[in-house]
C-alpha cells in the first residue's frame, strides 16, 4: 500500500529533480488576525529557508515585505515561496518534497489576492483562531475555497491563548462552515499549559521541550494515562469518518483487524481530496508548537498537481482539459504582476503543462502577440532565485513578458489555447484623486496605470462631466494602500476627495422663451432672433427638438445653429449648472436680419431662448439614485435596516435565504459614500452589499440648497 505512493508516472521529465508526485502547491488563508503570516514563517523556519524566526508585530517578517505590510502589521500582497520538506514517517517517509505556498491577506478589501492565489493552487490550509473560532472573513475565504474545488486541512492556531478551546473550534467548522471536520491530533494541555500534540494515526505523543523556545526538539512518548481514554475516543470517531472513504479501512474496522499507520494515511488523504473531509490540526504557531505536524500533515494528505483534476482551458470556441505533464506543450496562466523596482515587470506564473526554458517565445491569445521570456525566476518571498527551466506544476516568476494583464494564458505558439481565468469582483467604493502638482500629474498617469495592472479589483476612470480622475477600489483601506503606494513608489503627491455626483436638472412644466443677439459696432452687425416653446417630456426619453417654423420667419441655414445653441445651453441648466435632460422643445418663430444674421448669432440666440425658457418652466435638480442589494446574517438585519433608513432608502423587497436575509432597496448615491465601510462594522464584517446605478429622483428641498451651496460648478453662465 505504502509502495503506491511512490510510484512516479511518465508525467515527469526526466531532468525534473523532484517530480509531479512529490510537489504541493498550498495557499495558507483565513480572517485577518488568525496567524497566517505567523505560520508560514515558522514554515520557512522549520523547512530551512531562514535561519531567523521573523515575528509581524517586528515587522521582520519574509512574506510581509511592503513597507506598507510591516507598518501595519497585515499582510496585503499575497507573496509566493518556495521550501522543501521531507516526513520522517509514513508512505511518504524520507522522500524530499518540494512545497510552493501562497500566504494570503485576511483583510475583505483584499479578497482578490485571495481569489487569484486559490485559483492556482492544488491545497489550502485553513487557520482558525481556537479562541474566536470561525470569523467572518474566514466564512468568504471558505466560500472561494469551495468555488475552487481546493481539498484543504485547518490549523486551529493561538492554543497557547486565554480561552483557547479545540473542540468548540472543531464544532464551529461544522455548523458555520458544514465542514465534514475530525481531529488528526489533540492538544495536551491548552492556554498557558498547552505543551504537546497526541497523534491520532499514530497514537504517540509529541511532548516539546519547554528548555527549547524555538521548538525544533519534541519528545515522541506513550500518550499519557490522563488523555488516553479521550484520544481513544477521537481515533474511533476518525476512523468511523475515513471509512466512508476506504473500503479497506472499512472492512478491517467492521472486522476489528489492526489497521497500519501507513494505511491509515493514505485513507486519510483519500478522504481528504474527496473535499468532503477536514483533518484538523491544533497548535500555537506563535509558540512554535505543531508546525513540524502540519508539514508532515502538508506531504501526507494535500493533493500533487496529479491528484487533483485537470484544467479546463478553451481552445477553437470547445472547452478541453489540460493535465499536469511535462512532456506536453507549454501552457500556465499568469495569476499577478508586480512591479520591482530592480527587474521592471514581474509575471506570476503556474505551469499547467509542458517545460519552460527562459529565452523562448510565448503566445498570448487575448493580445493575438508573442511574449520573450528573458528571465525565470523561483520567488522566496521578496528574495528571488534565477532558475534556467521550470516544470508543470511549478510557480514561478517570469521577466521579459510586456503586454499581460492577470488571467492571461501564456501558450506554445503551435497550440493556442484559453486557460479560465480567475473571477474578480466588481470595486465598491470610488473617490477622485489628482496631483498636487503638474510635474507630478505624468507620474500618477504612470502610477496609477500601473498599480491597475497589478491589481484586477482597483479600475481608474475619468469622469467626462466633472474632468475628475476617479480611482474605485474595495473599500477604504485598499484605496489608501494605493495612495501610499502611489507616494512611497512613484514618488507622487496626491490628494484624495469625494467624487463629485453626476447630477442633472429637469423641467416640470411647459413655458415658452425667447433670446435676442444683437450686436451692432459699425460696419456688419450680429442679429439673431429664436422664440421656444419648452415642456417635459418623459422619463429616460432624452431631448427632442421640433422645428416647428412655417412661412420663412427664419430661413432654414439658420435652424441647426439654432439647434446647437439649445444642445449647448442645455449642458449647464439653471439650478445648479448641470446637464438638462428629458425635455422636448419647438423652435416656433424669430426673425432675421438680411445682412447682419449669421450662424453665431443665431446659436447665441438658442442659447439664450432656452435659458429664458427653462427659467419659467419649473426647473428642479435630479440625483442618481443606486439599486442596492444587501445580504446580510439574521442578527444583523434591524442594524442594517435602521442604517439604511437613515440614508433616504426606499426598500423594494426583504427576501431570507439560508439564515441570511437579503435586502433591495433604492438609495441615492449621495448618501452611499463610506457605505462599505459602515455596513461591515454595524455586521462585524459578515454583511456584504452590491450596487448598481438605476435611475435619477428629485432631490428633495430641504438638500436643494445645501447642494447648490456647496456646489463647486458655478451655476449657468447666461
Amino acid at each position: 500500500m505504502a509502495k503506491e505512493a511512490h510510484t512516479i508516472s511518465e508525467k515527469n521529465s526526466p531532468k525534473r529533480k523532484i517530480p509531479l508526485e512529490f510537489t504541493r502547491n498550498i495557499g495558507i488563508a483565513a480572517h485577518i488576525d488568525a496567524g497566517k503570516t505567523t505560520t508560514t514563517e515558522r514554515i520557512l523556519f522549520y523547512t530551512g529557508v531562514v535561519h531567523k524566526l521573523g515575528e509581524v508585530h517586528e515587522g521582520s517578517t519574509v512574506t510581509d515585505w511592503m513597507e506598507q505590510e510591516r507598518e501595519r502589521g497585515i499582510t496585503i500582497t499575497a507573496a509566493a515561496i518556495s521550501c522543501t520538506w521531507k516526513n520522517d514517517a509514513g508512505p511518504f517517509a524520507g522522500i524530499t518534497h518540494q512545497v510552493n505556498i501562497i500566504d494570503t491577506p485576511g483583510h475583505v478589501d483584499f479578497t482578490a489576492e485571495v481569489e487569484r492565489s486559490l485559483r492556482v493552487l492544488d491545497g489550502a490550509i485553513g487557520v482558525f483562531c481556537a479562541v474566536a473560532g470561525v470569523q467572518p472573513q474566514s466564512e468568504t475565504v471558505w466560500r472561494q475555497m469551495n468555488r475552487y474545488r481546493v481539498p484543504r486541512l485547518a490549523f486551529i492556531n493561538k492554543m497557547d491563548r486565554t480561552g483557547a478551546n479545540f473542540d468548540k473550534a472543531i464544532n464551529d467548522i461544522r455548523t458555520k462552515l458544514g465542514g465534514n471536520a475530525h481531529a488528526l491530533f489533540l492538544n495536551i494541555g491548552s492556554e498557558e499549559n498547552f505543551r504537546g500534540l497526541i497523534d491520532l494515526v499514530t497514537m504517540k505523543a509529541c511532548i516539546y521541550d519547554e528548555t527549547d523556545p524555538k521548538g525544533m526538539h519534541f519528545d515522541v512518548v506513550d500518550i499519557p494515562s490522563e488523555y488516553l481514554q479521550k484520544a481513544k475516543e477521537y481515533r474511533e470517531k476518525l476512523i468511523e469518518a475515513v471509512a466512508d472513504f476506504d473500503d479497506n479501512i472499512a472492512e478491517k474496522y467492521l472486522e476489528g483487524k489492526e489497521i497500519t499507520s501507513d494505511e491509515f494515511k493514505l485513507a486519510i488523504r483519500k478522504a481528504t481530496l474527496s473535499l468532503k473531509f477536514l483533518g484538523v490540526i491544533p497548535g500555537s504557531a506563535f509558540k512554535n508548537k505543531g508546525v513540524q505536524m502540519l508539514l508532515n500533515a502538508v506531504v501526507d494528505y494535500l493533493p500533487s498537481p496529479i491528484d487533483v483534476p485537470p484544467m479546463k482551458a478553451f481552445k477553437d470556441g470547445q472547452e478541453i482539459e489540460v493535465d499536469s505533464d511535462d512532456r506536453g506543450k507549454v501552457a500556465g496562466l499568469a495569476f499577478k504582476l508586480m512591479t520591482d523596482p530592480y527587474v521592471g515587470k514581474l509575471v506570476f506564473f503556474r505551469m499547467y503543462r509542458g517545460e519552460l526554458k527562459k529565452g523562448v517565445a510565448l503566445y498570448n491569445p487575448r493580445t493575438r502577440k508573442t511574449e520573450r521570456i528573458s528571465r525565470l525566476m523561483v520567488m522566496k518571498a521578496n528574495d528571488r532565485e534565477d532558475v534556467e527551466v521550470s516544470y508543470s506544476g511549478d510557480i514561478c516568476a517570469i521577466i521579459g513578458a510586456k503586454q499581460i494583464v492577470t488571467g492571461d494564458t501564456l501558450c506554445d505558439p503551435d497550440d493556442e489555447l484559453a486557460l479560465e481565468p480567475p473571477t474578480f469582483p466588481e470595486p465598491v467604493i470610488s473617490m477622485s484623486i489628482e496631483a498636487k502638482t503638474k510635474a507630478d500629474q505624468e507620474r500618477l498617469s504612470v502610477g496609477l496605470q500601473r498599480l491597475a495592472e497589478e491589481d484586477p479589483t482597483f479600475q481608474v476612470s475619468t469622469n467626462h462631466e466633472t474632468g475628475q480622475t476617479i480611482i474605485a477600489g474595495m473599500g477604504e483601506l485598499h484605496l489608501e494602500i494605493i495612495r501610499d503606494r502611489l507616494f512611497r513608489e512613484f514618488k507622487v503627491e496626491a490628494n484624495a476627495g469625494r467624487p463629485q455626483i453626476a447630477y442633472r436638472e429637469t423641467v416640470t412644466k411647459p413655458a415658452t422663451g425667447e433670446g435676442k443677439f444683437i450686436r451692432q459696432s459699425g460696419g456688419r452687425g450680429q442679429y439673431g432672433h429664436a422664440v421656444v416653446e419648452l415642456e417635459p417630456n418623459e422619463k429616460g426619453k432624452g431631448i427632442e427638438i421640433i422645428n416647428k417654423i412655417v412661412g420663412g420667419a427664419i430661413p432654414k441655414e439658420f435652424i441647426k445653429p439654432i439647434e446647437e445653441g439649445i444642445m449647448e445651453g442645455a449642458k449647464n441648466g439653471v439650478v445648479a449648472g448641470y446637464p438638462v435632460i428629458d425635455f422636448i422643445i419647438k423652435i416656433v418663430d424669430g426673425s432675421f436680419h438680411e445682412v447682419d444674421s449669421s450662424e453665431m448669432a443665431f446659436k447665441m440666440a438658442g442659447i439664450f431662448a432656452f435659458k429664458d425658457a427653462m427659467k419659467k418652466a419649473g426647473p428642479i435638480l435630479l440625483e442618481p439614485i443606486m439599486k442596492v442589494e444587501v445580504e446580510t446574517p439574521d442578527e444583523y438585519q434591524g442594524d442594517v435596516m435602521g442604517d439604511l433608513q437613515r440614508r433616504r432608502c426606499q426598500v423594494q423587497n426583504l427576501e431570507t435565504k439560508g439564515g441570511l436575509v437579503v435586502m433591495l432597496c433604492f438609495v441615492p448615491l449621495d448618501s452611499m459614500f463610506g457605505y462599505a465601510t459602515d455596513v461591515r462594522s454595524l455586521s462585524k464584517g459578515r454583511a456584504t452589499y452590491s450596487m448598481e446605478p438605476s435611475h435619477f429622483e428629485q432631490v428633495p428641498n430641504n438638500l436643494l440648497e445645501q447642494i447648490v451651496a456647496t456646489i463647486s460648478r458655478a451655476p449657468a453662465r447666461s
